[in-house]
């Protein structure tokens, strides 16, 4: 019984450890104010207002294209963004693969000869794709955040896949 509580308490301070390590990473990244750039980059994921920011910002006159990752075969809300008529470009596209490594190469494919891109994706996304993306494309990258609501439960799942994604993009080559 004893043996079982320190246990217990020792995995319960692990966590609360990691937790509290890994706030200012995944809870508070850094973040940026957009500003003139090249392109504005949509990563996908859940569809949390991230599209609309990134439109929003085009529209705004932030940059004269959004490029919108599109690794979603039915999304009726993604075919209307690539297909709608818009003042500005919409660029839509397919990584391969369909991850954040998959949205680095595509950006440095498309982006040769830009110095700065607008990234939207949602906060505890931020910091690894600020990193993946790093690697991938030289150029200055600005990232925003629709800032979406969360559940304790999201949080939690979040943690545990950010940290997974952060090792796996260790041993990735862009």
């Amino acid at each position: 019984m004893r043996r079982s509580v320190v246990v217990l308490g020792a995995l319960l301070l692990a966590v609360i450890v990691a937790v509290a390590a890994l706030w200012p990473v995944y809870v508070r990244p850094r973040v940026d104010a957009p500003l003139p750039a090249d392109a504005i980059l949509v990563l996908g994921g859940a569809h949390d207002g991230r599209e609309q920011l990134g439109l929003r910002l085009a529209a705004e006159g932030y940059a004269p294209r959004v490029l919108v990752s599109n690794p979603y075969e039915h999304s009726p809300m993604v075919n209307r963004i690539c297909h709608g008529g818009y003042s500005f470009e919409v660029i839509c596209f397919d990584p391969s693969p369909r991850t954040t490594l998959g949205e680095g190469r595509e950006l440095a494919r498309l982006g040769a000869g830009w110095s700065r891109v607008i990234v939207v994706t949602f906060t505890p996304h931020v910091s690894r794709a600020r990193y993946i993306l790093g690697t991938c494309w030289p150029g200055e990258l600005l990232f925003v955040d629709p800032k979406p609501h969360l559940s304790p439960a999201r949080w939690a799942w979040d943690y545990a896949y950010q940290s997974a994604g952060y090792v796996k993009a260790w041993f990735a080559d862009c």
